[in-house]
């Protein structure tokens, strides 16, 4: 199995995963162009996709989706809240697929299944990805965690986490009010205290990567959630941070 994280931040996010030849996408939160050229860097060339996975309707996470589907005549999946909400930015699809929370569909040598996530969205999802050596886990939009979402990632061998946040710097930053009472929230974004306590919820020996994701620009450094993760998973998981303009080279998982 092999995870790209292409863009990761409040102004686009996309990753890819691929196993034996099969590459699907989840979230296209870029232009289709650079989507396409992050790919290539990221060192996913010779592949073609196969289904593009939506995590929610936000615009930092499909305003490439229906440039790519189309690019690629594939069909979108999402849940059918998140698929209805995203049928304007979407445009017309070669297909969609209805995958609601809590169910999953096969692909090839592995399975993607849906879960529901607390965020300010019709009706979002994480994704676990599991194939016959390892699970991944992708959760990058969620106010809070739950027992559900601690449930969906237990015994992840990776997992992608939103660290959106720096609790100090979004107080005393200068965003409105409103907007950083919308972040700090219970369906808003994980600050990097809250991912830590997640991550620590579901570490265990056999978890080896963990990508920190969806880093606000403004409100949190690499520093600072690299710091975080570390006191509760330093030395053992290898820590990634996603970032906004520039793709992780591709990984072994």
């Amino acid at each position: 199995m092999r995870l790209g994280v292409l863009a990761s931040g409040s102004r686009g996010n996309a990753f890819v995963i691929e196993h034996d030849g099969c590459m699907v996408f989840i979230d296209a939160g870029l232009s289709g162009r650079k989507h396409t050229e992050r790919l290539l860097e990221a060192g996913f060339c010779s592949i073609l996709p196969v289904a593009l996975f939506i995590s929610h309707e936000h615009s930092d996470h499909v305003k490439g989706a229906g440039i790519l589907a189309r690019k690629w005549n594939i069909p979108v999946y999402g849940s059918s809240g998140t698929l209805n909400a995203a049928r304007r930015s979407l445009g017309k699809l070669p297909g969609t697929e209805i995958l609601e929370n809590g169910t999953g569909v096969d692909f090839g040598s592995f399975t993607v299944s849906a879960f529901s996530v607390a965020h300010d969205a019709t009706d979002p999802s994480g994704y676990v990805i599991e194939w016959d050596s390892g699970k991944l886990g992708v959760a990058t939009d969620l106010g809070k965690s739950s027992p559900l979402v601690e449930e969906n990632l237990a015994g992840c061998s990776a997992v992608v986490l939103e660290f959106n946040h720096d609790e100090d710097m979004l107080w005393n930053g200068s965003y409105p009010w409103h907007l950083k009472q919308r972040i700090a929230s219970t369906t808003g974004h994980l600050s990097n205290i809250a991912a830590s306590d997640l991550l620590g919820a579901v570490y265990h020996r056999d978890l080896k990567v963990c990508v920190l994701a969806h880093l606000s620009q403004e409100n949190n450094s690499p520093h600072l959630a690299e710091k975080a993760s570390r006191e509760v998973a330093g030395g053992i998981v290898k820590i990634h941070t996603g970032m906004q303009d520039i793709p992780l080279p591709a990984m072994d998982l």
